[in-house]
């Protein structure tokens, strides 16, 4: 048992890891507004790991319990918000100046909606926890469960502190301030793609 809740906490870390959406907002919050904004983004994004997190183990070991309807709104509202974050992106590179980002509420808020809706989340995450629990799923149960999620936060924060700390070092923000506007259009970009990937994605497993 104490075997496989490792594996999960290094498995969630790497899933935070992987390239997608929320590494590229933690850099890009760091780099421009210092690592105590990323941080406090990584903490909010702590609450839609949590979810998606339980959604994958349920999914796992009880996957009846769980309708297709749900994740196929949810998938939407990911694409939706991504293409909101894209905008943004692109107004805020042809901005004079950039936005102040914020580290209080409203910081942790942008942290919990966009790990909400990270498309990316819950198939990485239910890959991740497939081989990691493989032909012990029967260790799963109503009791372990929270030890499973309490498990997986722990590698998320551990790898998205490493993010946060990452995206303050001062050869990154250099780069960031030079290449401000060109950068923030690229972010955009990759949300627009990410955005066109989940409805896709949606669209082909009907």
């Amino acid at each position: 048992m104490l075997s496989l809740l490792a594996a999960t906490v290094l498995s969630c870390a790497l899933v935070v890891l992987t390239p997608g959406p929320g590494v590229l907002m933690v850099l890009h919050l760091g780099a421009s507004g210092g690592r105590r904004s990323s941080f406090v983004f990584v903490l909010g994004h702590l609450a839609g790991d949590l979810v998606w997190a339980a959604l994958a183990l349920v999914a796992l070991r009880w996957v009846q319990v769980i309708s297709p309807v749900f994740f196929a709104v949810l998938t939407v509202a990911s694409a939706l918000y991504l293409v909101y974050l894209g905008v943004r992106a692109m107004v805020s590179a042809g901005a004079p100046r950039p936005e102040p980002v914020g580290t209080g509420r409203r910081a942790v808020l942008q942290g919990a909606a966009f790990g909400m809706t990270n498309p990316k989340s819950y198939p990485v995450t239910l890959a991740v926890f497939t081989a990691v629990l493989g032909d012990r799923i029967d260790l799963l149960t109503v009791s372990t469960l929270p030890l499973f999620l309490a498990a997986g936060l722990l590698g998320c924060l551990a790898s998205g502190t490493l993010l946060a700390w990452i995206s303050g070092l001062p050869a990154l923000r250099q780069a960031y301030g030079r290449a401000a506007p060109a950068i923030s259009r690229l972010v955009a970009l990759v949300f627009f793609g990410f955005a066109a990937w989940s409805i896709a994605h949606l669209l082909l497993n009907r």
